[in-house]
């Protein structure tokens, strides 16, 4: 792997966070605006004229930055490696559609760096707040200039569990019976809220299906910040596939999983 120094790893931060900055200006303006919405492989897999030109703009702003880069995002504007060699941006551009585009709240944009596999930097932008989750193993994970400090080992019953809503209504992976074991349950609909409210440890844990954009930027500040991240069987992820992906606290991480194998 290519070592950064931590000035190459503050240079990466910031750069990205001024990208943020143009992008949640922009994300808000075209949110009070009429969107341009158009559906992907069903009813409810949308994708909006923001969702495009946001990567769009993203995968630019990376290819000027790091030309020799890999990028891999959701609406197709990236690249399509076979390894994760190098170095390799992920990009979802509006994570959350549906609540961006019906509910104005709960929906992020997420960026996250690896070199050769590694997790090196990660930023979540609650972009109606105007807060990034933003770091990495070398420098900490931040929300804005606020240090995190890593969650409480809370177990499955002490604390709300966040869940897939299809999956829980359809009883799979054992969501039912981890959300009856869990002290509260919430469905939020959105990966990188969910991740947010793990990491600042409103929550003890989180599953869906989710693909590598989705979870790349979420698993970079949760294992910096002592979580685990999985798939559902305790397996690490497939960076290049999609995954049922679970991240959660140690204690709750045990919980999951042996309700998931009962």
């Amino acid at each position: 792997m290519s070592t950064l120094s931590p000035f190459e790893i503050q240079e990466i931060d910031q750069t990205v966070l001024g990208w943020l900055d143009e992008l949640q200006k922009s994300t808000m303006a075209a949110m009070n605006s009429r969107l341009d919405v158009s559906t992907k492989h069903d009813a409810r897999d949308l994708v909006t004229n923001v969702d495009k030109t946001n990567e769009q703009m993203i995968n630019a702003n990376i290819r000027k930055f790091d030309p020799k880069a890999h990028i891999i995002s959701e609406e197709g504007y990236g690249d399509k490696p076979i390894a994760m060699t190098g170095h390799v941006w992920f990009v979802d551009p509006i994570d959350g559609t549906m609540n961006f585009y019906k509910e104005h709240d709960d929906f992020a944009i997420m960026i996250a760096l690896y070199i050769d596999n590694q997790p090196v930097l990660g930023w979540i932008m609650d972009v109606v707040n105007n807060i990034v989750y933003h770091g990495g193993p070398q420098m900490g994970v931040f929300a804005n200039q606020l240090r995190l400090r890593p969650p409480l080992d809370d177990a499955l019953n002490e604390g709300i569990v966040l869940l897939s809503g299809a999956r829980l209504l359809y009883g799979m992976f054992g969501y039912d019976k981890i959300a009856k074991n869990a002290l509260g349950y919430r469905v939020i609909g959105a990966a990188g809220p969910s991740f947010i409210r793990v990491l600042r440890g409103q929550a003890v844990g989180y599953s869906s299906k989710m693909m590598s954009w989705d979870f790349a930027a979420g698993l970079v500040l949760a294992k910096t910040l002592g979580l685990i991240v999985s798939d559902i069987d305790g397996k690490p992820l497939d960076m290049l596939s999609s995954n049922i992906v679970l991240v959660a606290t140690n204690r709750a991480h045990r919980d999951i999983l042996a309700l998931h194998r009962s």
